[in-house]
């Protein structure tokens, strides 16, 4: 039977306790609703398990970053002898991964116990159990130990997330590692197959190869698919030149664990139908990831929305039953993105319980991929904008520059490149902006604000810039790939 409605133990209940669950969480509680949160995480085939927190606190933004920050502090140390530093025996200097995960590790059980501790102020029922439906008011969980706890709430939010997927080929599932165990391998990765081109991929790929240990990576259609392709190759050529090897179009074919416990793997070339084999100390799967909805028990409660993926089809985060919702990576076409699930938890709790009726905007959401030369971008890359609009319509501005910092140590600057694509008619609104270089993050973030503002080319090109920055780069475009001139700059500061 289910719970006669005014009789549930809470106002909502949440099903996943990572960025988008907790935001939506805390935001109900503040707003005087009775909250619980339930949050289980299942260990990957190799064992890994974590905290509270979900996929960006234990194994996704927050430990990239931090191994992203150690891989450009190496490269910082042979930089710093060209700019007059006395570093005795450059040949000597190399990671100490032990050390590294340890402390990244460190950080993460920070966070864990903040987040607990926050939930026990907030007054928020934390539950450490695996949730499924009964009926559309009611939750099971299922304990650590087994046992199960019945849960009743007036309105319940799926914020489950995702898991790495494992392609079906034998030796994927008993010998490869995802990003869920990277962060905390228990021994150096040595040299590594990446399996997989997407930004998980690039970027485990970029951080591994610059912390010394030689990444190769297999792409199975295109680098980065889903971003601007231009901007991709420039992602991908600096990878190349800083050594990591890429096998285009092939596909892995099996993973097989040698008696010296390497791993040696084969894959085909798609194209060529040739094959390649090779042997590694890790084969690191990023071949995509897959929603947590099979566990739930969906029908019981009588949700239909679900794709052929798993992922729930929810345009405003309400599913076809009126109290259950979804929020964050969950949610079907909508970007995988942590501050993307914060926003519409926070805005999604602020309709149930504060009369509010701010949609989430899911438009012109900035990103970056944190590669050794990172790529930042908000809006549409060019070949959208083209499809969308025709090429007749929009205009893109473009050009290469030269980062300031890299001329003394005599970096590689052939792939540092921004370009603005824009309506062609004035005053040439700004549909994508899209940066090729150093701190592309910090770069991009504050543009975002502009293009969510409906910035045009005529103000940017009237902005100011910060000097010597790389950021200011988008304020001196002005060259259109249409024009056919040199987009390469001339001088620095003229």
């Amino acid at each position: 039977m289910a719970p006669v409605a005014g009789t549930y133990d809470y106002d909502l209940a949440v099903i996943g306790g990572g960025s988008g669950g907790l935001a939506c969480a805390k935001e109900a509680v503040n707003l005087g609703a009775k909250v619980t949160v339930l949050d289980y995480v299942t260990p990957s085939p190799q064992g890994t398990k974590w905290g509270l927190g979900g996929t960006c606190v234990n194994v996704g933004c927050i430990p990239k970053k931090l191994m992203h920050q150690a891989a450009l502090l190496g490269e910082s140390i042979h930089e710093a002898v060209a700019y007059g530093w006395e570093v005795p025996s450059l040949d000597a200097i190399k990671i100490n991964w032990p050390a590294l995960t340890e402390a990244v590790q460190n950080h993460i059980k920070s966070v864990n116990w903040v987040t607990r501790v926050d939930l026990r102020e907030k007054k928020i029922d934390y539950v450490n159990g695996l949730g499924e439906f009964k009926d559309p008011h009611t939750l099971i969980a299922t304990l650590k130990n087994g046992s199960k706890k019945e849960i009743t709430a007036k309105n319940i939010v799926i914020a489950v997330g995702g898991r790495p997927h494992y392609p079906d080929i034998p030796g994927a599932v008993e010998y490869c590692i995802s990003s869920d165990d990277i962060f905390s391998l228990g021994h150096p990765p040595g040299k590594t197959l990446v399996v997989g081109a997407g930004y998980i991929g690039l970027e485990c790929a970029g951080f591994l190869n610059s912390l010394g240990y030689p990444a190769t990576v297999l792409v199975r259609s295109v680098p980065l698919r889903g971003f601007d392709q231009q901007m991709a190759q420039a992602v991908t050529s600096e990878m190349e030149q800083k050594g990591v090897v890429f096998h285009n179009k092939c596909v892995p074919l099996s993973v097989e664990k040698l008696e010296t416990g390497q791993l040696k793997a084969r894959w085909q070339n798609t194209e060529t139908q040739e094959r390649g084999e090779d042997v590694f100390d890790t084969v690191l799967m990023a071949t995509g990831r897959y929603a947590l909805t099979k566990t739930l028990n969906l029908e019981a409660a009588g949700v239909t929305c679900v794709s052929n993926s798993g992922k729930i089809i929810a345009e405003t985060e309400q599913t076809n039953v009126s109290n259950i919702y979804a929020v964050g990576d969950v949610l079907e076409g909508k970007p995988e993105l942590t501050p993307v699930a914060i926003h519409a938890g926070r805005l999604l709790a602020r309709r149930m319980f504060a009369g509010a009726t701010q949609p989430m905007d899911y438009d012109n959401v900035a990103t970056t991929v944190f590669t050794p030369l990172e790529y930042g971008c908000v809006g549409l890359s060019e070949e959208t904008a083209l499809a969308r609009h025709g090429a007749d319509k929009v205009e893109v501005y473009h050009a290469f520059y030269k980062p300031t910092e890299f001329f003394i140590p005599q970096r590689n600057i052939r792939n540092c490149y921004l370009k603005a694509v824009a309506l062609r008619e004035a005053p040439q609104r700004i549909l994508g902006l899209h940066f090729v270089g150093p701190v592309a993050g910090e770069v991009i973030q504050g543009f975002a604000a502009a293009v969510k503002c409906g910035i045009t080319m005529e103000q940017l090109m009237n902005t100011v810039g910060i000097h010597p920055t790389v950021a200011e780069e988008f304020t001196r475009l002005n060259i259109t790939k249409r024009s056919g001139k040199d987009p390469n700059p001339a001088s620095c500061c003229s």
